[in-house]
């Protein structure tokens, strides 16, 4: 039990799970922002357009609703409820798009990133020297000190 415990810790440690976190909230968020934005703008335009306070009249009857004579519903209206599948695609159409370009907008950045390095000139370090290098340095050295005196 112990070692499961310890690797949950692990894996909730990770950056990724955070990330993730991150992403499941702003997701939920940017849904509500355009199920509104479908709900109180799209959808009144669209009913609009069709002279109709709501999108019911894009709705299709195929059994309408019975009443009894108290005016009790006995058998419910049977409807194709296409205004609501005319706002869903509008929702998926937005969130998609949005989406598309955040991911146009990583891949972009990315390419740069890596333009970048590419074009970068790798530093050109002097190698260093051998050991028989620096021996015939020191010995350069130690004859030109000898000739002097």
């Amino acid at each position: 039990m112990k070692k499961i415990i310890s690797e949950f810790k692990e894996f909730i440690a990770r950056g990724n799970v955070l990330d993730m976190a991150i992403g499941v909230i702003l997701a939920t968020a940017f849904g509500k922002i355009t199920s509104t934005l479908v709900s109180e703008v799209l959808t009144p335009l669209i009913a609009f357009a069709f002279g109709s306070s709501t999108t019911d009249a894009l709705n299709i009857v195929l059994r309408p609703e019975v009443k009894d004579a108290a005016g009790e519903i006995v058998t419910p209206a049977l409807v194709l409820g296409l205004g609501t599948l005319v706002g869903a695609i509008f929702d998926f159409i937005l969130i998609s798009l949005v989406v598309f370009l955040i991911v146009k907008a990583f891949n972009k950045a990315r390419e740069l990133t890596k333009k970048k390095e590419e074009e970068a000139p790798a530093e050109e370090e002097e190698p260093n020297p051998t050991t028989e290098e620096l021996l015939g340095a020191i010995l350069e050295e130690i004859r030109a000190k000898g000739e002097k005196k």
